[in-house]
């Protein structure tokens, strides 16, 4: 039997504004909570990192934009590099919030820390570079889009994130993406991951051109798509042999709580893989935020996670399993 390669997915991490406050007077792994062995434990770890990382900038008025992130990466850095964040996602509708320069500082960050990332950069062209990395011997490349927030855009010669209007009908959207899918591919990696930031908030079901999207992409190459942004998660699917992860929820943050969609819970996503790439198994962890930090949940919160992810899993004839606290996904062999 081959060895077998565990990676790591996460929704939005949020480590600014009163994350940030808690982390002045904690050690920087503090904000892992009881999930930091777990994650110290993956081979690979990927995140959205849903703030920037300065202490820099103003905040954007530039247009309507109520909310603003960012985490001192004095400590922000140390607690990435705690658990081994091996990549992280900066396409979304926050790291933008206190301008370029900030934008600036969360590149420098990331690059000094020897964390790579992608779907941000300095120019479009570079906003748009697909990613590769090395994980237990596996090349992993990464294709990192948004739909959130155009005025955050990059341009030929201003920095921002790769921004795209998501619609599997328009021929200029999947130009875009197909291209960017196509350079990820022509590297040969073992595996290509599609990480969208995508749709609006507080949403149990991806709508349906989002999941004939999230297909497009699949018959385009990739093998595991990471959703984020709804601050819900959403189901999973398998797709001719690819897993499909709609969205991801919150991981970490200092949001206000929905009482029903409970956007405090949510899981830590282990896709295991065989060192040649291929998709085996996915196991769901349920977690919750709580004293801004991220916990494995307790038994009650588990079984209301476990729950929800069935449920919400349903419409795609989606198979899961429990294992101990955890769901379980098998892909055919």
């Amino acid at each position: 039997m081959s060895e077998t390669v565990t990676l790591g997915f996460t929704g939005d991490v949020m480590l600014g504004r009163l994350v940030n406050q808690r982390q002045e007077h904690r050690p920087p792994h503090a904000v892992w909570g009881s999930m930091r062995e777990l994650l110290s434990e993956l081979d690979g770890l990927f995140i959205n990192l849903e703030c920037c990382l300065s202490t820099r900038g103003r905040p954007w008025t530039l247009t309507h934009h109520p909310f603003h992130f960012r985490a001192d990466p004095a400590w922000a850095i140390p607690a990435l590099q705690d658990v081994g964040v091996t990549w992280t996602a900066l396409a979304n509708n926050h790291v933008l919030d206190f301008g370029e320069d900030a934008l600036e500082d969360t590149f420098v960050a990331l690059e000094s820390g020897g964390i790579p990332y992608g779907g941000a950069g300095r120019t479009e062209a570079d906003a748009w570079q697909p990613s590769h990395v090395r994980v237990a011997g596996l090349d992993i490349a990464f294709v990192a889009f948004t739909d959130n927030t155009p005025e955050f855009a990059a341009a030929a010669d201003e920095p921002g994130t790769a921004y795209v209007e998501i619609d599997p009908n328009d021929e200029a959207c999947l130009e875009r993406v197909g291209d960017a899918l196509a350079r990820a591919r022509a590297g040969d990696p073992d595996l290509l991951v599609v990480s969208s930031h995508w749709g609006p908030n507080m949403r149990e079901y991806p709508p349906p051109s989002f999941q004939q999207f999230a297909r497009w992409l699949v018959e385009h190459g990739a093998d595991i798509v990471h959703g984020h942004s709804a601050h819900a998660f959403q189901g999973v699917e398998l797709f001719d042999d690819s897993l499909i992860l709609y969205d991801t929820g919150d991981f970490v943050d200092d949001y206000a709580v929905d009482s029903v969609l409970r956007n405090d819970r949510s899981f830590l996503f282990e896709v295991e893989v065989t060192e040649t790439g291929v998709v085996q198994k996915l196991r769901m962890v349920p977690t919750e935020i709580a004293e801004f930090a991220v916990h494995e949940a307790f038994p009650a919160v588990a079984t209301w996670c476990r729950e929800k992810m069935v449920e919400r899993s349903s419409p795609f004839d989606t198979v899961v399993d429990v294992e101990d606290e955890a769901l379980v996904v098998r892909l055919p062999q």
